[in-house]
């Protein structure tokens, strides 16, 4: 087998493996809505929002790659110059 094709194998997989997760916290969020167990909703979307925060504090970004500088023109300095920008329209 070639690398490529052992490449394509692993992100499906790696594919399938994302949406059986999603499939399962899909239905573990239907049923409980459906049995209106909101509480546990509720406690259970705090927990997921405290460990995607944790997960994005703790990223290491000082060693991570450094985005890509554009030289010229900043975009945000020429924020009102298009004549379609609503902020470019006089009120009477």
């Amino acid at each position: 087998m070639s690398a490529r094709t052992i490449t394509q194998r692993a992100r499906r997989r790696q594919r399938l493996i994302t949406i059986s997760w999603i499939a399962a916290l899909a239905a573990i969020t239907i049923t409980l809505i459906y049995t209106e167990q909101t509480a546990l909703l509720y406690v259970l979307a705090t927990l997921g929002v405290t460990v995607l925060l944790v997960i994005v504090a703790r990223a290491d970004l000082a060693h991570a790659e450094p985005a890509s500088i554009e030289t010229g023109t900043n975009s945000l300095t020429n924020v009102g110059n298009s004549a379609s920008d609503w902020g470019s329209k006089k009120r009477v």
